[in-house]
């Protein structure tokens, strides 16, 4: 059963109600006001959130632009992605747009529960798996839509 981002803590569709349960006893609250940063391009990449309200500005430093906002995240998205990979830090930064409200995750608590019981890890993999793929299909109908089709009549 899933849950929008206002039933749950824990807004992360496909999990059981026990692996959502358990994941929201991993993660802790954290909040944010308008244009208070989450994290900054380059820093390590130790957590990950999950968001419930209130929307997060992605952005990346644009030689003679500055910050150029690439990507805006709301309810129901994951925030951080760059600690799955080495060498572990944010390739883009992170600052919250609206009052944002979001369930924070210790990567290294997340990978030491995920050790323990191969099946909650799993789970937990595919769903936000799962969220990645659809992030990248996102970020691919905008592209198409920002440069067309060459060979469209």
């Amino acid at each position: 059963m899933t849950r929008s981002p206002d039933e749950s803590g824990v807004p992360l569709p496909g999990l059981t109600e026990e692996a959502r349960e358990r994941l929201e006893a991993l993660s802790t609250p954290a909040l944010w006001v308008p244009g208070e940063y989450v994290f900054h391009e380059g820093e390590p990449a130790r957590r990950c959130w999950l968001l419930r309200r209130g929307r997060v500005l992605l952005s990346t430093a644009v030689p003679g632009r500055g910050e150029v906002v690439i990507e805006t995240l709301a309810g129901g998205d994951v925030l951080g992605w760059s600690w799955l990979r080495p060498p572990r830090v944010w390739s883009f930064g992170a600052r919250a747009a609206d009052p944002t409200e979001a369930r924070e995750i210790d990567i290294a608590v997340l990978h030491e529960a995920a050790e323990r019981d191969p099946v909650f890890g799993y789970e937990v993999s595919q769903a936000m798996s799962g969220l990645l793929l659809d992030r990248l299909q996102a970020t691919r109908a905008r592209l198409l839509d920002l440069y067309g089709n060459p060979e469209a009549p």
